[in-house]
Order: structure tokens, then C-alpha cells, then sequence
């Protein structure tokens, strides 16, 4: 009886036929689905008498490879015949697919953090839309410091009666480092990278955004020596083994003292050329000895505990490193540009 059923059924998958891909579909859950004509077959099998099972077995698996291969020949005849009505050439070389590269920001981003993330130093990170508290308050920023007029600063919402409540674009990624010592107990060594906004004109050398690294270290008995030695180490691994650095004097309102970094040129070798202005040196960073009074508005007791932060443009680096001449190249997503960086992924 089930000999006769299959019999019948391989007959009837050998003249099946379909007019599109719906068609194909149907046929495949009509004869090899769990629920299909086949499958039920299946299920019968076990009550088949044991002196018929092998050539009953034998059939079942002749049917079920004459409808798999029925099927399958019908949708490679229906795939290559929508392909020619279409006009598509299937011997031709398919177009080469372009891989993407990544910006040279993040490319000098991710190297500077790879630098001091192996001198110990964490990520932190923190909104870009920030209030003027942790953006000048706790960085010691005086009430009428000119920093926070609207000169220079991109302020979202205004209280003119009480500055510490202005919503702002934070000018700087200082303020990372405040909601840091406001949450955190000393040791404290972080670096915060991020971009940040300033009221200016866009020209070749400025921009009214632009990328930043900053970093924090807090602990006992910290000293300008150790900010020394950690900007050196980095300045060396960033430029080439051969870099010297330089501090000058400085001001900024967070740190004291305060001292401007410069590099050797490594274009001339500090001979002097037209890159560095024939002077040998290159500014690349801001820092200094954390004021005492930036850590007490954090929070944190300055008589027993000191730090040193630096900052330095992500654009800047960029500069000297791949020698940039206009600043404005980074954000005009030039295709052209972007590829003489492929060999720098």
C-alpha cells in the first residue's frame, strides 16, 4: 500500500512544474516541508512490516532526492531567467567595493590614548552640552572672566542673574575632569578626549569646533617632575625617540603654576624651517600644577593632595604629525583627502 503511494508521488514530483518564485515555494512545503506529502511518509514508515522496510526505505529516499532536486532545478531555471529579463550580465567582473577608512583625528585620537593608557591613565567621558558650573565655576574661572562671554562661548540656554546656571557647549573637556573629582576619591588618572566648542571665525588655523585631550593625575606628593617626565614620555612616543620638549611659563585660571609645552620640530630637527617659523620649536599642549582651589571646589582636600593636568588639540597633533596645512580639511569630508590616510589604519 505505501510502495503504491510512493510510486504514485514520484510520479507526480517528476511533472511538476511552477511559473515563479511563489510557485516554488508552494511546491517545497507541499512535498519537503515538516508537514509535507513526503514527511507523512516518513511518519508511516515505522509501520511498515520488517521484511519490507529496506526496499520500502530505498523508494522514500529516491522520492525525497527527485523532489529536492526537481525543486532546486526549478528555481535556478526561474533565478537565471528573471536575471536575462532584467539585462543582467552575469559574466561580468562585479564592481570593486571601496573599503572606508578611518579620520585622521581618530586615527591621532586613538594613538594618544593608546599612549597614556599605557602610562596608566583611564578613559572618562562626559556630555558636550554641559552647565557653566562645571565648565568655569570649579575650574576657578572668575565670575566676569571674559572665557564666559558670549565672545567666546556658545550658550544654549542664559541666566543672566545667576551664571552657575547657564546651559552652555562645553569650551573645553575640563569639565569631564570636574564631574571626575566630584564623584572620585584620589588616586585619580584619567584622560578625556572629546570635542568641544568655541564662538570663533573658521579659518585655516581655527574652527568653531575641534577636538580635545586632556588629563588628570591626583594623588599625594605629586610634582611638576612627574607632569615633566609623563609629557616627555609621550612627546617621544607621539614624535620619534629623538623629540625634546620644553616648558614655558604660562596662565590658565584651573592650574598654578601653569607652563605651555613645546616640541623640537621634527620636520627640521630643531634647525629651523618655515613649519616651526625658523625658531626650532613647536607649541603643541597647555598644563600645570592643579590649583589648590580647583580641588576644593571639587571636593577633594588640597593639603593633602596634589595633581597636575595638561591639554592639548587633537587638530594640532594632527597638524604637526601629518603636516595639514588648513584645519578646515578635517570636517569638509573630502574623499580625497581622506584617502592618503588608508596607509595609516
Amino acid at each position: 500500500m505505501i510502495l503504491e503511494k510512493i510510486e504514485q508521488l514520484l510520479e507526480e514530483v517528476k511533472g511538476i512544474s511552477a511559473a515563479n518564485a511563489d510557485d516554488i515555494e508552494a511546491l517545497r512545503l507541499k512535498y519537503l516541508s515538516k508537514k509535507g506529502a513526503i514527511n507523512n511518509l516518513m511518519a508511516d514508515f515505522r509501520n511498515v512490516p520488517a521484511e519490507q522496510k529496506k526496499a520500502v526505505g530505498m523508494k522514500l529516499n529516491e522520492l525525497k532526492q527527485t523532489a529536492t532536486e526537481r525543486i532546486n532545478a526549478l528555481r535556478e531555471q526561474f533565478s537565471g531567467e528573471e536575471a536575462a529579463n532584467t539585462g543582467m550580465d552575469l559574466t561580468r567582473s562585479p564592481y570593486p567595493i571601496a573599503l572606508g577608512t578611518r579620520h585622521p583625528l581618530t586615527i591621532v585620537t586613538n594613538e594618544i590614548i593608546d599612549i597614556f593608557s599605557r602610562m596608566g591613565f583611564i578613559l572618562a567621558d562626559g556630555p558636550e552640552v554641559e552647565d557653566d558650573l562645571h565648565v568655569f565655576t570649579k575650574m576657578n574661572f572668575a565670575a566676569d572672566h571674559p572665557a564666559r562671554d558670549m565672545q567666546d562661548t556658545f550658550f544654549v540656554e542664559q541666566n543672566a542673574d545667576d551664571v552657575t546656571k547657564n546651559i552652555i557647549l562645553r569650551s573645553h573637556t575640563s569639565s569631564v575632569q570636574a564631574r571626575v573629582m566630584e564623584t572620585t576619591q584620589p588616586p585619580i588618572r584619567v584622560i578625556c578626549p572629546g570635542r568641544v566648542y568655541r564662538n570663533e571665525a573658521i579659518t585655516a588655523r581655527a574652527h568653531c569646533f575641534f577636538h580635545q585631550v586632556e588629563g588628570l593625575y591626583i594623588d599625594k606628593n605629586v610634582s611638576f617632575t612627574d607632569l615633566k617626565q609623563v609629557l616627555l614620555s609621550f612627546a617621544r612616543e607621539m614624535f620619534g625617540p629623538d623629540t625634546k620638549i620644553r616648558l614655558r611659563p604660562s596662565y590658565f585660571p584651573f592650574t598654578e603654576p601653569s607652563a605651555e609645552m613645546d616640541i623640537s620640530c621634527h620636520i627640521c630637527g630643531g634647525k629651523g624651517c618655515g613649519f616651526c617659523k625658523h625658531t626650532g620649536w613647536v607649541e603643541i599642549l597647555g598644563c600645570g600644577m592643579v590649583d589648590p582651589n580647583v580641588l576644593e571646589l571639587c571636593g577633594i582636600d588640597s593639603s593633602a593632595y596634589s595633581g597636575y593636568a595638561f591639554g592639548m588639540g587633537v587638530e594640532r597633533i594632527t597638524n604637526l604629525k601629518y603636516q595639514v596645512s588648513d584645519l578646515r580639511m578635517f570636517s569638509e569630508n573630502d574623499v580625497r583627502f581622506l584617502k592618503e590616510f588608508e596607509a595609516a589604519n
